[in-house]
């Protein structure tokens, strides 16, 4: 059984190692319809019930997605979506939107596409640009009062716009990206623990790159990777030694790249005194359950050595600057 933490309080119990939905639909390559439906079955045999999408990702398809593979079993699943990221106008016009009537439209869309009557957790996706976001939260809770949401997040914030949200109504988790290469949201966790607010990371393997899996080469055109300062050129080659770090280290422990890249996640719990629940995307049944052992994984005061500073020699921006002004994808 899959180990379940909870996020925030009054709290969100979700199990401890969730799935991000995401790469099925876009960004890594291809939408991948039956790959998606496979993977979601085996993760909810596995007990990982906590998934995560958006109504971004594929422009509505994701969440389309999502909600046929849990008909049936609602439920079982702890699920999370996201509004704010408008793109209906086209990627390089993408709007962060946060006002009360759009807030509300957004999660009757996110609803009908998902098939169900309620949403778990409701993040704001990114910071609004258009209004303040004591309206954007306010907006959100009176979702929670109308039944329709059970408790709300936000994505990508600082300390400061966390207190003012949280002021307006209870924030259950703030999903970040967050793993051995990043590891800005370290930032913020102070006023989380304060709060009492869960941390979701997402990307926790580093976009595959902490995988020791990834051929660089072989990325495609729709591969948001190929052009990503991290991967691409020389930058790209100087990370190599990173990953070779944690494949070193995995090596030693017997486990794969990926579970020492997500056990080191974990093992920051306790550090920053927030509950942890990971969403590493993946369209593999077989690496779900790689990633599912992660969880039973414990590093060594070696391994920590080894791994603890690695965020400081990583080369390139986590976005390129065209996609940083366009609005990063979560």
């Amino acid at each position: 059984m899959i180990t379940r933490t909870t996020l925030g309080s009054p709290g969100l119990t979700v199990s401890a190692m969730g799935l991000g939905c995401m790469g099925m639909s876009e960004s890594y390559g291809a939408a991948d319809w039956d790959g998606g439906l496979a993977t979601i079955d085996r993760a909810l045999e596995l007990g990982i019930t906590f998934l995560d999408t958006a109504d971004a990702y594929g422009t509505g398809h994701n969440e389309v997605l999502v909600g046929r593979a849990i008909h049936g079993r609602r439920d079982q699943v702890q699920l999370a979506t996201k509004f704010g990221i408008d793109r209906s106008a086209g990627d390089r016009a993408r709007r962060i939107r946060g006002a009360r009537d759009y807030v509300l439209r957004a999660c009757d869309a996110s609803l009908l596409r998902l098939g169900v009557e309620v949403i778990d957790l409701y993040y704001a996706h990114r910071p609004p640009q258009d209004v303040e976001i004591e309206e954007t939260v306010g907006a959100m809770a009176e979702l929670v009062e109308a039944g329709k949401v059970r408790h709300l997040g936000l994505s990508e914030v600082d300390g400061e716009l966390l207190r003012r949200a949280h002021a307006v109504h209870p924030i259950a988790a703030v999903q970040s990206e967050y793993s051995l290469w990043t590891r800005d949201v370290e930032a913020v966790t102070p006023v989380m623990a304060e709060l009492g607010v869960g941390l979701v990371p997402y990307s926790p393997l580093g976009r595959g790159f902490l995988t020791g899996t990834l051929d660089r080469s072989t990325l495609g055109e729709k591969d948001f990777r190929r052009t990503n300062p991290r991967f691409a050129g020389e930058a790209g080659e100087a990370n190599e030694k990173i990953a070779q770090t944690v494949r070193e280290v995995a090596d030693r422990l017997g486990a794969t790249p990926a579970q020492v890249a997500l056990a080191w996640v974990y093992a920051q719990a306790e550090r920053l005194g927030v509950a942890v629940a990971t969403i590493p995307g993946t369209r593999s049944p077989a690496r779900l359950e790689q990633n599912a052992a992660a969880l039973e994984l414990t590093l060594d005061a070696e391994a920590l050595a080894a791994l603890d500073p690695l965020s400081d020699q990583v080369m390139g921006e986590r976005y390129t600057p065209a996609h940083t002004a366009e609005v990063a994808r979560g």
